[in-house]
């Protein structure tokens, strides 16, 4: 089964969560995961995954505009209906508390359901998620360096548990869909 993390990340905060979301996808036996920034990720590899987690900073509460233009070139996709059925997952960081994050999430997930893909979250059974409730995806608020080529502000634990959950979450869900492929696209 196959996943791909895409992410945007500015100062290395959203990196470090796509990092740890690949790195709990990877728990799942036969996972095979692929990560890639949008710079370089490469849409026409969609269409063979069985999961898709993208995410990036959040923007005054929306999409940055690096995986907002990424995602506008998945029209083809749309047309062919090449994502229906697989898993999506979805993640944020933002700078302040209230920044934003559950508003990006949002925004990260719209595509996914034009897409006809299966949204998947995080319940709130998690111990790192209960208090947190994190549950379109994993959104993690990090503070700003204090100046200009500061080495980024590590994500907490709790953050990175958080990743880590949600990826093994969809490759796990992705795995379950992939047996019936053909049930998930004919819209059962």
């Amino acid at each position: 089964m196959k996943i791909y993390v895409v992410y945007d990340s500015e100062n290395g905060h959203t990196e470090m969560l796509a990092q740890s979301i690949a790195e709990g996808a990877r728990t799942v036996e036969g996972a095979e995961v692929y990560i890639d920034h949008v710079s370089t990720a490469d849409v026409y590899k969609l269409a063979d995954m069985d999961a898709i987690i993208w995410g990036c900073p959040g923007h005054f509460g929306t999409i940055s505009s690096g995986m907002k233009a990424w995602i506008d070139k998945l029209g083809y996709l749309w047309a062919q209906g090449k994502l229906i059925g697989k898993a999506g997952g979805v993640f944020s960081t933002t700078a302040t508390i209230h920044g934003g994050l559950e508003a990006t999430m949002l925004n990260l997930i719209t595509p996914m359901l034009h897409q006809g893909m299966i949204v998947v979250g995080l319940p709130a059974n998690l111990p790192e998620n209960a208090l947190y409730g994190s549950y379109y995806g994993v959104g993690v608020t990090t503070p700003v360096e204090a100046s200009d080529g500061a080495a980024p502000t590590s994500l907490t634990e709790n953050d990175l548990a958080l990743g880590r959950a949600l990826g093994k979450r969809v490759a796990g869900v992705a795995g379950k869909l992939a047996g019936n492929r053909n049930l998930v696209i004919e819209g059962y």
